[in-house]
């Protein structure tokens, strides 16, 4: 170890009771030969502690990316430099359960699943679709959500109240433990979806909801676009309130199967699914999740995920662009995603060569440009990642560009955390 490490290590050790060298296993993107591994790895157990790392980091410009589970480390751009990994698992405590208030507070490396079972023993929860082991801090930074979108939101409309560690080492909280709060500026929602660019995450506090008592699962498939179309908005826009609304399709042009889900009481689901199943035309009801069901979107090694946002009125020239730009980049991706809110992610697998999987993003922004939404790529191994940087990149044209520099520039004038995560230099 250089003189230089030598002295970083200390500087970092007298701050923090966990502090190892980073290891092969430590790499930023797990079996990517271009991988990035921290000269060190620290986890705080508690948020003094992770301010004094960041403090540290600063003092010694040393580069920071933050990790909860690590599972989506690899999305988006990956980070430039990263001197300081720092792990969460040390901060893994449902701090406070209010559950007659319905808020619960927790700290950012606290697994779902375990908060789940927590909250389970009074009945409530953390309403968002995510795998039990994505961490709080994970779910936020990444904007993770999955079907019950449409009725409860994304992270930022769960949370009330975050505190957050800027890269300086600075402390900052907003928000609070009432439902309806209005206490400073609203820190939840600009670091929902920030990839860990602009402060560490280290509390939430989210509202909860009751576990439902039961739920149903209303399946219909259809062959022809327009109808499953209508099938979506009908059961997204009624009154029988539906917590989602999903779709999916195995290949462009394929049969589409619309599914959704009730919940609430044993008697009123039975009632309401049966509605449902009528207002659906040829719709079966189900106690348990179909197959297809998806969950929080997700990609395979080597597959390359993308997510297309637009307004539900928009669906089906959505799913035709879809079909166009399959056949012009010659792939055959999976479509799945919440529909009726707006939401698809489609999956391309391993074996598109990298040119064709970069050449469907390409072509379906084209085909959609004149629709309100976006086209992201959230995941792709490092050959696609180099041939969509020639059509565009992973992330869509960013009209809030100069915005979003502001931002990091006050958050983080050195661009020390996660840097190159975003395009562009933010």
């Amino acid at each position: 170890m250089s003189a230089e490490l030598e002295v970083q290590r200390k500087a970092l050790v007298a701050v923090c009771g966990q502090v190892r060298d980073g290891a092969a296993g430590d790499a930023i993107l797990a079996g990517d030969a271009e991988g990035l591994r921290p000269a060190f790895v620290a986890s705080p157990a508690s948020t003094a502690e992770a301010s004094a790392l960041l403090r540290v980091a600063a003092e010694h410009e040393l580069a920071v990316l933050v990790r909860g589970g690590g599972s989506r480390l690899g999305w988006g751009v990956p980070p430039s430099r990263c001197d300081l990994m720092i792990d969460m698992a040390g901060m893994s405590a449902v701090v406070e359960h209010a559950s007659g208030d319905l808020v619960a507070r927790v700290q950012a490396g606290a697994r779902m699943g375990d908060v789940a079972t927590e909250l389970a023993r009074a009945g409530q929860e953390i309403a968002l679709d995510v795998p039990a082991e994505a961490t709080i801090g994970g779910v936020i930074g990444s904007g993770l959500a999955g079907p019950r979108r449409l009725r409860y939101g994304t992270p930022r409309d769960l949370l009330i109240g975050i505190t957050i560690v800027r890269a300086d080492g600075t402390v900052a909280k907003s928000g609070g433990k009432v439902v309806k709060n209005v206490a400073g500026y609203d820190l939840g929602k600009l670091f929902a979806g920030s990839a860990g660019t602009l402060g560490l995450i280290s509390e939430a506090i989210f509202r909860l909801h009751p576990l439902p008592a039961a739920r149903a699962y209303v399946t219909a498939e259809y062959v022809a676009v327009s109808v499953a179309c209508d099938a979506v908005a009908a059961a997204a826009n009624s009154t029988l309130v539906a917590s989602a609304v999903e779709l999916s399709r195995a290949e462009p042009g394929g049969p589409i199967t619309v599914g959704v889900l009730i919940e609430g009481s044993a008697e009123g689901v039975a009632a309401r699914s049966a509605r449902l199943s009528d207002l659906l035309g040829t719709g079966s009801v189900q106690a348990e999740p179909p197959d297809w069901w998806p969950g929080a979107p997700a990609a395979g090694t080597g597959e390359t995920l993308v997510q297309v946002s637009f307004w539900v009125s928009a669906l089906g020239r959505v799913l035709d662009a879809l079909n166009d730009a399959a056949a012009l980049a010659g792939v055959s991706p999976l479509t799945a995603g919440s529909a009726g809110a707006g939401v698809l992610h489609i999956r391309i697998g391993a074996s598109a060569e990298a040119g064709a999987a970069a050449g469907f993003v390409a072509a379906l922004r084209a085909l959609l440009a004149e629709e309100r939404g976006a086209v992201t790529a959230l995941a792709a191994p490092a050959s696609v990642r180099e041939a969509l940087a020639e059509r565009g990149g992973m992330y869509p044209a960013l009209p809030a560009l100069a915005l979003m520099r502001s931002v990091k520039g006050q958050f983080d004038p050195g661009h020390r955390l996660a840097p190159g995560r975003f395009p562009d230099g933010v």
